[in-house]
């Protein structure tokens, strides 16, 4: 009988031992589980830190440049309400999409901007040339009628 409960007590001894076994090999793979995951979310989360650190110096680079665009200098602008109004618009701007549509509205007016001026300069131009040329005209008629009439 000793020996019977002797045999028995072995063999919860053996019989726990496996299970102590067994569920430190569970927490071990849980605990690399764990540091896998812990490790994947601190990549991602340094991932999204870089992210938003190149949107904010995109965004502020946008924003400086629409300012450049538009001619935003204090020194510049007569009406400072003209000036708090664009300022104001320019921080209602959150992301980096809308600051380049912005962007790119503010380039395509630049642009017409410039080609009207264009086109009002070679007006000008024309203008001129025409102006000088019928002043020449009127000269040289002028010129022509005093030598008759002399």
């Amino acid at each position: 009988m000793t020996q019977e409960l002797t045999s028995q007590w072995l063999a919860e001894i053996k019989a726990l031992k496996q299970q102590i076994a067994e569920l430190q090999a569970e927490h071990d793979a849980g605990w690399q589980s764990a540091e896998k995951w812990r490790k994947l979310y601190n990549i991602e989360a340094e991932q999204r830190r870089t992210d938003a650190q190149m949107a904010q110096q995109t965004i502020a680079s946008l924003k400086a440049q629409i300012q450049q665009i538009q001619g935003i200098e204090e020194a510049r602008l007569d009406d400072p309400t003209v000036a708090t109004a664009i300022e104001q618009e320019v921080e209602q701007l959150k992301s980096v999409e809308e600051l380049q549509a912005k962007l790119i509205t503010v380039t395509k007016e630049r642009d017409r901007l410039l080609q009207a001026l264009k086109t009002e300069q070679e007006n000008h131009t024309q203008t001129r040339k025409s102006l000088t040329t019928a002043l020449g005209d009127a000269i040289d008629g002028l010129t022509k009628e005093k030598r008759v009439k002399e």
